[in-house]
């Protein structure tokens, strides 16, 4: 009689064992290598105090017809403009074959609102701040090197190549308007 002996280890473990090690071995791996990267693309993102400062409110009812101020933005000068019936109806008289950077009144501004302009004092060309109420079209003028943009902040002459940039804003109320 012949006894069958199984021997006490296999050569070759099974298969199904060593994908599953692995598997198991690689998510480990890869939860390590996560876990590790994980604090240098966070500490890319905006701290706290430039998060603050990514929308503010700012309350119209002090400014009269046909004056400007300039408030700050992340940073960047932003022009208010209570536009005065004359010169929307001068914007609105425009044609857009004789703008660089075609762009009606209405685009400008928002349905409701359109005596409020509202947008970026940087001039386009190299980025110096335009000065208001003045120029060939009475809207901003950049001393820099001689950009006129008109009542509606579109570019009419000189080296700047688009209209003033509009920032992101809506109006909260008839008299609050919320930038960014």
């Amino acid at each position: 009689m012949a006894t069958q002996t199984t021997p006490a280890h296999q050569d070759a473990p099974s298969s199904g064992r060593r994908d599953f090690l692995y598997i198991a071995a690689g998510a480990v791996g890869a939860v390590g290598v996560a876990g590790a990267v994980w604090p240098l693309i966070n500490q890319l993102n905006p701290d706290a105090s430039v998060l603050a400062l990514a929308s503010i409110e700012f309350n119209l009812v002090g400014i009269e017809e046909g004056q400007s101020v300039t408030i700050k933005w992340r940073g960047l000068p932003v022009f208010v403009r209570h536009r005065t019936q004359k010169e929307i109806d001068e914007a609105k008289a425009v044609a857009l074959s004789d703008l660089k950077d075609p762009e009606t009144d209405e685009q400008r501004t928002k349905s409701g609102h359109e005596q409020w302009l509202i947008m970026i004092a940087n001039c386009t060309h190299l980025g110096c701040i335009p000065v208001g109420e003045s120029g060939e079209y009475n809207g901003w003028f950049c001393p820099c090197h001689g950009s006129v943009y008109d009542t509606a902040g579109r570019i009419r002459k000189g080296p700047a190549p688009k209209n003033l940039v509009l920032p992101p804003y809506d109006f909260v109320s008839d008299t609050l308007v919320q930038i960014g």
